[in-house]
């Protein structure tokens, strides 16, 4: 008899996740993740600096890695601008 309860347990268990994979969506924290947001007004200055969401927030001058390498001839931007002399004052 504890056999089967123990093998109902382990069902019941492994099909948990595999439930929860098939409902579930992609979804994203922040609006401005989506990179089909990111054209939008909400994912722009000055709206999304107020909140800190902008992609250049979220994602700290990194690229999206959900967009795959960047295409030939694209600069990557950096996250702040490089200090050009190198010593600190």
């Amino acid at each position: 008899m504890n056999d089967k309860h123990l093998l109902w347990l382990v069902g019941v268990l492994l099909l948990i996740p595999v439930a929860f994979a098939i409902v579930s969506k992609e979804s994203f924290r922040y609006p401005c993740q989506d990179p089909a947001n990111w054209d939008k007004e909400i994912c722009k200055m000055p709206l999304c600096d107020v909140n800190r969401t902008c992609p250049e927030h979220i994602f700290k001058g990194q690229r999206d890695p959900r967009l795959g390498p960047p295409k030939e001839g694209e600069v990557a931007r950096p996250s702040s601008p490089a200090s050009t002399t190198g010593a600190c004052k």
